[in-house]
């Protein structure tokens, strides 16, 4: 937030610092011209803040106008069209202000938010605006807007009030007195649907991209490429990309480092195709970026490079990186200059797909892979990656070597050995089965995936002990032990998982009820019959017990699902057949 209000003062406005204590030790209140709450700090510079809600500390950097805006923006970023209403009104306050500083600062907070401004155009409209609760709005940002006088905020505003004349004019204003955070607003109105608005909004654009891209295409970039898949939305795109090819090696080279994922993605794919980089950038974006889509295509230019100029030390140094996706791209770019040898090592990495390389590149030398895997299971402390290449390679056959690894003092190998038991189609309940309260949550969950098609050779009460344990991991494990059984089972276990105290747990039973009441109530009943509940009196009172203690978790809608399913089939009781729509 600070930056964002840094990058918008005037020159010769005051000083912004975070002195990291809030209004800072020893400073003392003051108020300046605009009327807005600050301190000073012992060296003097001029430090805004405000109370965060519910008594949290101040957020150094903020005024209380602003404080305001990000409160109805957070609110607003997943809110109702009274929220957007509400942020409409605190904009309006920011306006009526008339600090340029804060209003500039209030839309780049709400620009920062994905897709919000898109909301609010589109929450415009459609017309909220226009009831009876919201005409008060619409006239004000009407009556506010002038070409020549009116603030930033009262340009956003107007460019998506309902009359085209007022849009157009604010087009103007926009292109008249541009600043970056009017640009989004700008870049919407390039596909309005009124000609004469989008034609200026156009031609506003390719002016200010044409004339300073460096300033205009960060604040551009994000809502040109939510637009892109509009009726009218291409044009923005394309003058983004004419300005990233004549701008200059700084411009493309700060959006690279700091935009958000899918517009470094649209960057680099310009920048990738243009050959703007060098094997040396190349390799550092594929160590170092966030984005595996980015690491991934700057991997796969750097071994094409590589493998062209016989740079085999890049190869290598790539093949040797922690990022599974590097080292299956050098891998492959070892292959094609026939480094089969040094590919062939790899055969007990972690990585599925560094396996699969490995065992090609062993084929041709005449390794037997397979050979290769049962000396190293055998070895006594294997690689987790030859228990997996064993898996992958043998037959049940092989399940002897695994066996004994069922009780290896390394979790991730007990782990693993089961996995590998089940990919051969090798597991015995009995021996697996002490297992399933192993202290690791990985062996828990591996012992589980396997125990599944054996639910008949457990002992039953077993998931129901496992759904009141202590661990979050073992009743995780009852639960989805008890997932195969029949409906009575299913809804009886996701009500007990309804209320448990983990929040996700609770999140999956209260969905699974959900699901199961649906389908009791659908009305479709005559191609697809609605579950049956087949359980005695005792169990259905144990139901409606469970189903009374969740009804607050279920919600309204859920719960009285639920109640009608339970009472249409109780025991002894009239069953009425389900509604249906035909004859």
């Amino acid at each position: 937030m600070i930056a964002a209000i840094s990058s918008v003062w005037p020159s010769g406005g005051p000083a912004l610092r975070d002195d990291g204590d809030g209004f800072g030790e020893g400073g003392q209140h003051q108020e300046i011209e605009c009327g807005l709450p600050c301190c000073l700090g012992q060296d003097g510079g001029v430090i805004w803040g405000r109370r965060g809600s519910r008594g949290q500390p101040p957020v150094v950097g903020e005024c209380a106008p602003l404080g305001a805006v990000r409160i109805a923006v957070d609110d607003a970023s997943g809110g109702r069209w009274e929220a957007l209403n509400r942020l409409v009104d605190v904009l309006l306050e920011v306006d009526a202000a008339g600090e340029e500083v804060v209003a500039r600062s209030a839309l780049a907070m709400m620009a920062g938010v994905p897709g919000l401004v898109a909301r609010l155009d589109g929450h415009a409209r459609q017309g909220p605006w226009y009831g009876p609760y919201q005409e008060p709005a619409l006239r004000r940002v009407g009556g506010r807007f002038s070409i020549t006088t009116s603030g930033p905020v009262a340009m956003a505003l107007a460019s998506m009030h309902g009359d085209g004349r007022i849009r157009e004019r604010a087009v103007a204003a926009m292109v008249g007195r541009p600043c970056p955070e009017v640009m989004p607003f700008l870049v919407l109105r390039t596909g309005d649907w009124v000609k004469p608005v989008r034609d200026r909004a156009r031609a506003g654009l390719a002016l200010l991209l044409a004339d300073d891209p460096g300033g205009y295409l960060p604040a551009v970039l994000p809502m040109s490429l939510r637009l892109d898949a509009r009726l009218r939305g291409g044009f923005a795109v394309t003058q983004i990309r004419a300005a990233l090819l004549s701008a200059p090696a700084e411009v493309w080279r700060g959006l690279l480092g700091s935009t958000g994922r899918r517009q470094r993605r649209f960057v680099f794919d310009i920048v990738l195709a243009q050959g703007w980089l060098r094997l040396p950038d190349y390799v550092t974006c594929a160590e170092t970026d966030s984005d595996v889509g980015i690491r991934v295509r700057a991997a796969e230019a750097a071994c094409r490079e590589a493998a062209w100029t016989r740079r085999h030390d890049v190869l290598g140094r790539l093949a040797r990186s922690v990022r599974a996706e590097l080292r299956v791209v050098a891998l492959t770019g070892l292959v094609r200059v026939g480094q089969d040898s040094d590919v062939a090592a790899y055969l007990d990495d972690d990585a599925p797909l560094v396996r699969a390389v490995a065992r090609d590149a062993a084929r041709r030398l005449g390794i037997d892979a397979r050979e290769h895997y049962r000396t190293a299971v055998s070895a006594g402390e294997p690689a987790l990656g030859a228990i997996v290449g064993l898996a992958e390679t043998g037959s049940a056959a092989d399940a002897p070597l695994l066996q004994p690894l069922l009780s290896h003092p390394q979790s991730r190998v007990r782990a693993q050995a089961v996995r590998g038991l089940r990919l051969l189609e090798a597991v015995v309940a009995q021996e697996v089965l002490p297992l399933l309260r192993d202290p690791s949550p990985a062996v828990v969950r591996e012992v589980t995936t396997a125990l599944r098609p054996f639910t008949g050779a457990l002992p039953p009460r077993l998931p129901w002990q496992l759904l009141g344990e202590g661990r979050v991991e073992l009743r995780r494990a009852g639960y989805r032990l008890l997932c195969g059984h029949g409906v009575d089972v299913q809804l009886r276990a996701a009500l007990m998982l309804t209320l448990d105290p983990d929040p996700r747990l609770a999140e999956r039973g209260k969905a699974d009820v959900t699901r199961l009441a649906r389908d009791a109530a659908r009305t479709t009943w005559r191609r697809t019959p609605p579950p049956e509940l087949p359980v005695t009196v005792a169990q259905h009172g144990e139901l409606v017990a469970l189903a009374a203690r969740a009804a607050a978790a279920l919600g309204e809608d859920t719960s009285r699902m639920l109640t009608t399913w339970l009472a249409r089939t109780r025991p002894g009781g009239r069953v009425n057949s389900p509604p249906h729509d035909g004859p």
